[in-house]
């Protein structure tokens, strides 16, 4: 597993990673390495190229097909590309990919898990948040993926690190399949123009239905200026109105 001693990829919800690094004189080197998953660098990627011309559009672009190739590579490896990001520049350039086990093989983690298999799973997690990732899928993924980028030049110039990780605990959330998964989950939301006077809400949600997220907000104890704006005991949000949302770990 992810961690010393895992067997069935808990740990890897919490800091694994794997990084490859591709150097000019055509060395490669390897190593593991524990690291929090970094959230919306790809989002704001794709603003900058918008706005910044041709090259940053010309990157944008680049990146559907590193997704696309993303996706094959861990679909042949029974993993889900959860998402990607790309940030820095030079020699500082960082690709971070994010996998879990596809449907499949997180359905055999659940029925562990409720026949009591998984030795170390965290005292009150659900299974259905594991990714059921461990150190050698990483491994694996980022062997036969950092091939094909370098075979195909993906990603041109000297120096790159690749990172493969599991999205952890609190996972972006972005995409309808998202919400519809975790309803029943806490989750921290963020949203383009305000609700009720209000932009960001944290609380558990209820359901997800037609495009729209209803928050049971009573299940947390509000922080900050949404403790003063908040005065319903749960909240309706479009999700065409969400800017960035995230689980909440319960631990």
């Amino acid at each position: 597993m992810c961690g010393d001693g895992c067997k069935i990829g808990v740990a890897s919800d919490f800091v694994p990673s794997y990084e490859r690094v591709r150097e000019h004189t055509g060395k490669l080197t390897e190593w593991m390495s524990g690291r929090e998953p970094t959230f919306y660098l790809l989002s704001r990627l794709f603003a900058s190229a918008t706005e910044t011309g041709p090259e940053s559009l010309d990157m944008a672009l680049q990146l559907d097909q590193i997704r696309t190739v993303a996706q094959r590579v861990a679909a042949s490896h029974d993993l889900d590309l959860v998402d990607l990001e790309f940030q820095g520049g030079g020699k500082h350039r960082s690709l971070r990919i994010f996998v879990e086990k596809n449907a499949a093989e997180r359905a055999k983690l659940a029925a562990a898990a409720e026949a009591g298999e998984l030795e170390d799973l965290p005292k009150g997690v659900p299974a259905e948040l594991l990714s059921g990732v461990t150190h050698e899928d990483c491994a694996k993924f980022a062997q036969d993926f950092g091939t094909v980028l370098d075979v195909e030049d993906l990603i041109p110039g000297a120096e790159y690190t690749l990172e493969v990780s599991s999205p952890g605990l609190e996972r972006k959330l972005s995409k309808a399949e998202d919400f519809a998964r975790f309803q029943g989950s806490l989750i921290k939301v963020q949203t383009f123009t305000a609700v009720n006077n209000n932009r960001h809400y944290q609380g558990r949600l209820t359901k997800f239905a037609d495009g729209v997220l209803t928050i049971d907000l009573t299940a947390v104890k509000q922080k900050g200026k949404a403790r003063k704006a908040v005065t319903e005991q749960s909240v309706e949000i479009a999700l065409l109105n969400v800017e960035k949302a995230n689980l909440v770990a319960e631990i």
